[in-house]
């Protein structure tokens, strides 16, 4: 407790304050011996881990990407002269980096993952990069059709892929420039998302406007635009078809998420097509897809349920053997989720993830119960 407000640069006051309210934990798995951050302190983000052991190796939170509804005076008064712009992927936050001498997978509330701790080494070889820079922290996403969080598919990806966002600096979270972690990456062979280049201001809207179409058209996700040199923070677009597959997949389970989760959504839906100056016709069609993941997945949903089933889905992941599994189980767990292993067999584990809100609401509203 000495030592901590100086390492964080956080007042004692602020910090005891968060100790006793449970913003700040102690963390004690794999290995691995931290104080998690529960909820930001101060300038300390929230998923922060501060790992013991012969050194202290703070891992700082991924800071939050704020989105722009309208791209046009968005860019103009958050960037100066020009823009970098990457894609934006489908699949979970993960930081990676070399704590203890060994290569430690961080989801972004600050909980280690076995699972992406085992499978991103094997996914990529980080060693000779960690060797080399032991001081900085891997910043990416872990995606496919097998990733046990988000499921997406990627045609160059496949069943399981990762691809690096940020490379970030330990204890400062100051991200190296675009160019300089494109370098970096490229001289360990290390995956990297798609950049698609250095925009001028005054043209950046109208050509992210022709991204977000041709990615929306292939089921990708969107874009993140950033400061060449990463000094302003960066912000994200994304496309209708993504917004629209958040909604279809969440009303499946419709009382598991928030009310903001939706109305976010329709939120972007109205400011897109605002900006886009959209005609009748389009709009139309917009609102017809907008209802459809709205209301058919939420019917199918009330059926499964009438029909005596539960609110669930089961998700593949490839372990070694049965303890890996069950390891995972624990770790959705600790994440508040509710989960079992409901078959192993061939170094194949089939999870099943319970939605007991909306199997329970659903199951009252049926017998007649009241909203």
């Amino acid at each position: 407790m000495d030592e901590l407000p100086k390492l964080v640069d956080v007042e004692p006051c602020k910090l005891g304050r968060s100790f006793e309210n449970g913003n700040i934990k102690f963390y004690d798995n794999f290995g691995i011996i931290a104080l998690q951050f529960k909820r930001s302190v101060g300038p300390v983000e929230a998923g922060t881990m501060i790992c013991f052991g012969d050194k202290i190796d703070i891992i700082r939170g991924f800071p939050k990407i704020r989105r722009t509804l309208m791209l046009y005076p968005s860019l103009e008064n958050h960037f100066k002269d020009e823009v970098a712009v990457e894609e934006k992927m489908n699949g979970y936050n993960v930081r990676i980096a070399l704590v203890n001498n060994k290569i430690i997978a961080f989801t972004r509330g600050g909980f280690i993952c076995p699972y992406t701790t085992k499978k991103a080494p094997e996914i990529m070889d980080m060693s000779a990069f960690f060797i080399d820079h032991p001081e900085l922290v891997i910043c990416g996403e872990m995606v496919g059709s097998e990733n046990p969080y988000v499921t997406h598919n990627y045609r160059e990806i496949g069943k399981l892929g990762f691809r690096i966002f940020d490379l970030r600096e330990k204890g400062t979270n100051k991200a190296l420039s675009v160019k300089d972690k494109i370098k970096l990456l490229e001289s360990y062979s290390l995956p990297r998302v798609k950049f698609f280049g250095l925009l001028k201001i005054d043209e950046a809207p109208e050509k992210i406007f022709e991204l977000i179409n041709k990615l929306g058209i292939e089921d990708r996700e969107g874009v993140v635009i950033k400061d060449p040199n990463m000094i302003i923070e960066p912000i994200k677009y994304t496309s209708s078809q993504a917004h629209n597959g958040e909604l279809e997949y969440a009303f499946t389970y419709p009382f598991d998420f928030g009310r903001a989760f939706f109305f976010s959504r329709v939120i972007r839906e109205g400011f897109q097509a605002f900006e886009l100056d959209e005609t009748d016709d389009e709009i139309t069609n917009r609102a017809h897809k907008l209802g459809e993941s709205i209301l058919y997945p939420m019917i199918d949903a009330i059926k499964n349920i009438a029909e005596g089933n539960h609110a669930s889905e089961d998700i593949l992941i490839h372990v070694e053997n049965l303890k890996e599994a069950e390891n995972f189980v624990r770790h959705l767990r600790d994440l508040g989720v509710i989960a079992t292993v409901h078959s192993y067999g061939k170094g194949k584990a089939i999870i099943r993830r319970e939605h007991q809100s909306t199997s329970d609401r659903i199951s009252n509203f049926l017998r007649g119960g009241l909203y």
